[in-house]
Order: C-alpha cells, then sequence, then structure tokens
C-alpha cells in the first residue's frame, strides 16, 4: 500500500510530464533546490500544505488532483 508521500511524488511526476513540465521548470518557478523536488516526486519527503499548494499551482492544477 502506497503512503500519502508516495501518491503525491507520483502524482506529480506524471502530471508534469504530461504537460511537458521540467523539475528544472518548477524550481524556478518556486525557487527551491531541484533535490528537493526530486524527494518528494521520489516519496521521500513530507512537504508542507504550503509547498503542495504551490506546487499545484506551478503544474497548473488543484490541490485535490495532486493528492488524490
Amino acid at each position: 500500500m502506497k503512503n500519502e508521500a508516495q501518491r503525491l511524488g507520483e502524482n506529480l511526476k506524471r502530471i508534469r510530464k504530461e504537460k511537458g513540465i521540467s523539475q528544472g521548470d518548477i524550481v524556478r518557478k518556486l525557487g527551491m533546490p531541484k533535490s528537493f523536488v526530486s524527494n518528494i516526486e521520489n516519496g521521500k519527503t513530507n512537504p508542507t500544505l504550503a509547498t503542495i499548494a504551490k506546487m499545484a499551482k506551478a503544474v497548473g492544477v488543484s490541490i485535490n488532483e495532486l493528492l488524490k
């Protein structure tokens, strides 16, 4: 069973790739280290709700879409 961090990471990566957005694009929009974005996509870290909201905005989806 996948935990929430893994599900979030998989959703972020899938949506990002579907929209042709690179990790670098997200890094530039949010001012976060690339390693942090990579760790989120790999389910290795639990970002705050504020960070999740910023990531959702950066890829153009709702928070719910990232978390489903």
